[in-house]
């Protein structure tokens, strides 16, 4: 579970439980990371067969969700220290030269923005009701609801899976490989969108085990 901190405040994130997104509104968001795929070396069959399945997952939905494109400059560098190592161990000149000067010309093509890498999510939102019995209409308040808050989580958290399992299914059928993502893997995704410059160099912060539920 991540806990709230002064930057959180200002966001509409309440905490990030179970790879659960809880929001300030007491709705719930599951994250879904979508794969790509060349849709222009697709043949016109395949590309039609590609719209139409996509076109009936769409029409299927009964409830709204949010997909994000994130684009970002391609993070290699794992790939430049191990040039660094490659031209320490170098021992012939020419050979060290010329490792040295690639390691430059990349260092060029990514401070221009040349190098990008796209990563795709389908965003699943959920607003729990009050559980059958409970005198609430909505939300997890206790002076509203009987039920204990970590009960209704989870029946409301089931709900959610049920819809990113739908969500899955259909994007399936497209040809599309998909993965709900973590509470780690959520609070690395946020972190990176608040912190693109480190992140893009390769730094992530150490997240404590006590904030991951």
């Amino acid at each position: 579970m991540l806990a709230r901190s002064a930057t959180q405040q200002l966001l509409e994130i309440d905490q990030i439980k179970e790879g659960i997104l809880l929001l300030k509104d007491k709705s719930m968001r599951g994250i879904i990371m979508v794969s790509s795929q060349n849709f222009a070396l697709k043949s016109d069959d395949e590309q039609n067969a590609i719209i139409y399945q996509f076109q009936n997952f769409l029409n299927s939905l009964d409830f709204v969700l949010q997909i994000v494109v994130q684009s970002k400059r391609l993070n290699i560098t794992g790939y430049l220290d191990k040039l660094k190592e490659l031209e320490k161990a170098q021992e012939n000149d020419l050979l060290k030269i010329q490792t040295s000067e690639y390691q430059k010309f990349i260092k060029q093509i990514i401070g221009g923005g040349g190098i990008m890498s796209k990563n795709f999510f389908v965003v699943v939102p959920f607003h729990p009701i009050a559980m059958p019995g409970s005198k609430a209409s909505k939300g997890f308040s206790k002076e509203k609801d009987e039920t204990p808050d970590e009960e209704r989580f989870q029946r409301a958290k089931l709900q959610l899976w049920e819809r990113m399992e739908f969500i899955v299914l259909g994007l399936k059928s497209c040809g599309l490989q998909c993965i709900p993502l973590t509470t780690a893997e959520i609070i690395e995704l946020f972190w990176c969108q608040y912190h693109p410059e480190e992140a893009e160099v390769g730094y992530y912060p150490e997240i404590p085990p006590e904030l991951i539920q």
